[in-house]
């Protein structure tokens, strides 16, 4: 039987765009270019290494977002995965990470699966909670945060290294995983691949298709709200010191301002 493997993946703005917040304090995702989570990159690539070390094995990418989120999913087929799932809807705006947890795990659960896997966090909400909502959602175990992963007999196996020491973990599937950014370089698409990713299949569903009420999404149905937020303050010149035989004193004075020293 062939190993189904679900990644999910996230279409997030460029970090090195001029990000803000709209009017209803959600990210602002239509004045800046997006793109595939560089973390999401590495959940990638370790499900590819893992169906090519499998005798069968499918790669399915997912992923919650607006049209242009298959901009993401088409960056993971070129990478070499076999097939992704948009999920995409209007009432899905302003929804959290525990609803994006409600969705995910309602489209694998409809997808079928034996193992998913995921970044470590997203680059722009960086919350990292995810995974272990999947996981309790789905009623199976999580191994979270791994910098080394492998599947053999129907067990998932990885380690988590930590300040002090690593841990060596495994788990029955199905079940849940997370990878850092320490699991090794995400490949990058050949010309072949990114021809080839064009007729690969996407499927798109909304929240009809998954049974799940609007109430239960958005920002309306989020656990968590921003109150408020103001643009970064733009910086101002720096204090410079002209050494005209008491510029140490000077700068040591400045230091001993700002309570550097």
């Amino acid at each position: 039987m062939s190993l189904r493997i679900v990644v999910t993946v996230k279409y997030v703005p460029d970090a090195t765009g001029d990000r803000h917040f709209a009017d209803d304090l959600t990210v602002d995702r239509d004045d800046v270019d997006g793109l595939l989570s560089e973390l999401d990159e590495y959940a990638v690539e370790q499900a590819l290494q893992i169906a090519e070390d499998a005798d069968d094995a499918e790669v399915t990418v997912l992923t919650v977002g607006p049209e242009d989120a298959k901009d993401a999913l088409r960056k993971a087929l070129s990478m070499g995965a076999d097939k992704a799932i948009h999920v995409e809807d209007d009432d899905l705006h302003g929804t959290d990470a525990i609803g994006t947890s409600l969705v995910l795990a309602k489209a694998i659960e409809k997808a079928g699966y034996d193992l998913v896997i995921s970044g470590m966090a997203s680059t722009d909400g960086t919350m990292g909670v995810v995974p272990a909502l999947l996981a309790e959602r789905l009623g199976v175990p999580q191994v979270t945060l791994l910098s080394e992963v492998s599947v053999e007999d129907g067990t998932v196996k990885g380690r988590r290294d930590g300040d002090a020491a690593s841990e060596q973990l495994e788990a029955s599937l199905p079940a849940v995983v997370s990878v850092t950014d320490q699991s090794g370089e995400a490949r990058y698409p050949s010309f072949k691949g990114i021809m080839a990713a064009k007729k690969k299949p996407v499927e798109s569903w909304d929240l009809s298709d998954l049974d799940i009420e609007a109430e239960e999404v958005g920002l309306d149905g989020a656990y968590t709200t921003v109150d408020g937020a103001a643009e970064r303050p733009a910086r101002t010149a720096g204090t410079i010191v002209k050494d005209e035989g008491e510029g140490g004193k000077q700068l040591a004075e400045f230091l001993a301002s700002q309570k550097f020293i």
